[in-house]
C-alpha cells in the first residue's frame, strides 16, 4: 500500500541480482520460510526427550496421527513412512508460507528497486508467486509419478495411458495421460489463486476500512491457509493412490 494508494503486484517483483540471478520478494520470502522451518526442527530436536513434555507430546501426537491416516489411505505403512516426510513438507511449507503474510513486515517495509528504482515491498508471500505454487505442483507431479512407476512397474503404469487394445481404451488413455498433465496447471492456479485473492482482499478492506474489518478477516484467511495447505497435501497422496492402484480393464 503506498502513498497514493493501494499497491497491488500480480507477479513477483525483482529486488536485486545474485551472480546473474534475480532475486526477487517471494524468493526472500521462500527462504524465511524455509529457515524458520528448519530453525523450528533444529530446536525440536535438539530437546527430544524419552518422557515428552507437552509440546513435544503434541506434535508426535500430531505426526502419528498423519501417519495413521496415510497408512489408512495407501493401505501400506512401510509406503507410507517413505512418503510421510515428502507430504508434511509440502503441507508445513505452504502453511507456514500462507500464515507469514499476515505478519507486519510482509508488504509494508519498501525498498528501491528495478531499473527504474521504483519503490517494492521487500517481502510478497510466496504462494502469490506462480513460479513458487508451480514448483509444488511439480514436486508433488514427479512423486506421483515416480512412485506410480515404481510400485506397479514402468510397462504395466504406462498402460495406464497408451493401451492399444482397442480405440475406445486407447481414446481414454489418451485423455487420461492429458488430464495428468493438467494436475500441473490445477494445483498451480489453485493455490495462487486463493492466497492472491485473500491478500488483494485484505489490501483492498485495510485501505477503505483500515480498523475493525480486517481482523476476522485475517482470522479467516489464516483458516485459509490451513486448508489451502492440507488441500494440496493431500491431493498429492490421494493422486498417489490412483497412480498405484493396479489397471482395471
Amino acid at each position: 500500500m503506498g502513498e497514493h494508494g493501494i499497491h497491488i503486484a500480480l507477479s513477483a517483483e525483482k529486488l536485486f541480482d545474485f551472480l546473474s540471478f534475480p532475486v526477487s520478494n517471494t524468493l526472500i520470502a521462500s527462504y524465511l520460510s524455509i529457515s524458520t522451518l528448519l530453525v523450528i526442527a533444529f530446536l525440536l530436536r535438539k530437546n527430544l526427550k524419552e518422557l515428552p513434555g507437552r509440546f513435544q507430546a503434541l506434535v508426535e501426537a500430531l505426526f502419528e496421527y498423519v501417519l495413521s491416516y496415510m497408512e489408512e489411505v495407501l493401505e501400506d505403512r512401510k509406503l507410507a513412512r517413505k512418503l510421510f516426510p515428502i507430504i508434511m513438507t509440502i503441507f508445513l511449507f505452504i502453511l507456514v508460507s500462507n500464515w507469514a503474510e499476515h505478519l507486519p513486515i510482509f508488504e509494508t517495509i519498501f525498498t528501491k528497486a528495478g531499473e527504474g528504482h521504483e519503490y517494492v515491498a521487500l517481502l510478497k508471500s510466496a504462494n502469490t508467486d506462480l513460479n513458487t505454487t508451480l514448483a509444488l505442483a511439480i514436486i508433488s507431479f514427479f512423486t506421483v509419478e515416480i512412485l506410480g512407476v515404481v510400485t506397479v512397474g514402468f510397462w504395466k503404469y504406462m498402460g495406464k495411458f497408451f493401451n492399444f487394445s482397442s480405440p475406445l481404451n486407447f481414446a481414454i488413455g489418451i485423455i487420461e495421460f492429458v488430464s495428468e498433465l493438467a494436475r500441473l496447471i490445477a494445483f498451480s492456479f489453485r493455490l495462487f489463486g486463493n492466497i492472491l485473492a485473500g491478500e488483494v482482499l485484505i489490501l483492498v478492506v485495510k485501505y477503505f476500512v483500515p480498523y475493525f474489518l480486517p481482523v476476522p478477516l485475517m482470522a479467516f484467511e489464516l483458516f485459509v491457509g490451513f486448508i489451502q495447505a492440507a488441500i494440496f497435501a493431500l491431493l498429492t497422496l490421494f493422486f498417489v493412490k490412483i497412480a498405484i492402484a493396479e489397471v482395471e480393464h
